[in-house]
């Protein structure tokens, strides 16, 4: 009964002190009924349970009365929104070339929510049948300039190896890769799949040798083609950082999109080779693409005894820490990620 007491005075005393205007004049004007002034006022001796409901009613109308004007608050404020000013689709950086007018409509009853997260998806559902010029009819319409979209296409022919690649940035996760190396196939696969990446890697070199060149003439093709796709990085969120298991293995992977090439390596692989790929590689790869791309690259292995597990979860981790720093932040809207107001590879 005491706890009942000290809950009951409590809400008593929130309703009477925290409401608002139109809540602190009377107890009539608060709903309360007769009981909770009664109540209140002989707290002193003790409430029963009558009393005590009464106060809890009391400040249970009393807070649905206020998430009602807090609701109201909200949607005024959204009403008020100009979306030309609040979200200007080319503001922050380019998604598709011919993409020119997109239109979002705000789902019923969030409409803030919708404001923000429909658009996106409406530019990105639209973005896969473009052809030429775009004009969606809707309530809301948010235009852009003409923009190209981040894709780097890279041709090195050497007299050991030939590379072909391309690389969209605002892909998919499509992947179309033949380097001759399938280990290498199957570890570009997981750059595209989890970085939601379109790789296109065409290669032939000498790998009657060993598969040195043709590795390291890949890293070097790809780091080429995302500094090309990234161009003045503008709107970026420049940094990535992932944490990627795969069964015993676990993999830490932090990088920047600095134009400062950086690679901190310390992963222990067991084995020398994985099928016919040879593990030393693999951080071989990465420095390739670290010195032609401009990155800060730190790569830990946390944990792992499988080689194929630990050497899969850092390419997946890299794709998903590469994928975080791609993307466009809305707040910046368009301005370079740096107090220098330039990132450049130079």
């Amino acid at each position: 009964m005491a706890s009942m007491a000290a809950t009951a005075a409590r809400v008593s005393s929130l309703c009477s002190v925290n409401s608002p205007a139109a809540y602190s004049s009377t107890s009539k004007s608060r709903n309360c009924p007769p009981e909770c002034s009664s109540s209140r006022s002989s707290s002193s001796h003790g409430l029963g349970w009558t009393g005590a409901a009464a106060i809890l009613r009391c400040g249970t109308d009393f807070l649905k009365e206020r998430r009602k004007r807090s609701s109201e608050s909200r949607a005024a404020a959204v009403d008020s929104i100009d979306p030309q000013d609040e979200y200007p689709v080319g503001a922050f950086g380019p998604l598709y070339a011919d993409l020119k007018t997109v239109t979002v409509t705000p789902s019923p009853g969030r409409k803030a929510e919708g404001l923000r997260c429909s658009r996106n998806t409406e530019i990105r559902r639209l973005a896969a049948s473009v052809d030429g010029g775009v004009t969606v009819e809707a309530s809301r319409t948010f235009t852009t300039e003409q923009v190209l979209p981040r894709i780097g296409k890279v041709s090195r022919v050497t007299k050991e190896t030939s590379v072909e690649v391309e690389l969209n940035l605002d892909g998919t996760g499509i992947c179309d890769c033949d380097t001759g190396i399938p280990f290498l196939d199957h570890m570009l696969d997981q750059l595209a799949s989890h970085g939601l990446l379109d790789v296109k890697v065409k290669a032939r070199g000498d790998i009657h040798i060993d598969d040195h060149h043709t590795n390291e003439d890949i890293g070097l093709s790809v780091g080429t083609a995302l500094l090309q796709a990234l161009g003045d990085r503008k709107g970026i969120y420049r940094f990535g950082d992932f944490t990627a298991p795969l069964d015993e293995a676990l993999i830490h992977v932090v990088l920047d999109l600095s134009g400062r090439p950086y690679l901190g390596y310390t992963v222990d692989i067991p084995t020398q080779r994985v099928g016919t790929y040879d593990t030393q590689l693999v951080e071989h790869f990465f420095q390739s693409l670290v010195n032609t791309s401009g990155m800060t690259l730190h790569i830990r292995k946390l944990a792992g005894n499988n080689s194929h597990h630990i050497i899969e979860a850092t390419f997946k981790a890299f794709a998903r820490a590469l994928r975080q720093a791609l993307e466009y932040d809305l707040r910046r809207r368009g301005s370079v990620p740096s107090s220098k107001g330039v990132l450049s590879r130079a």
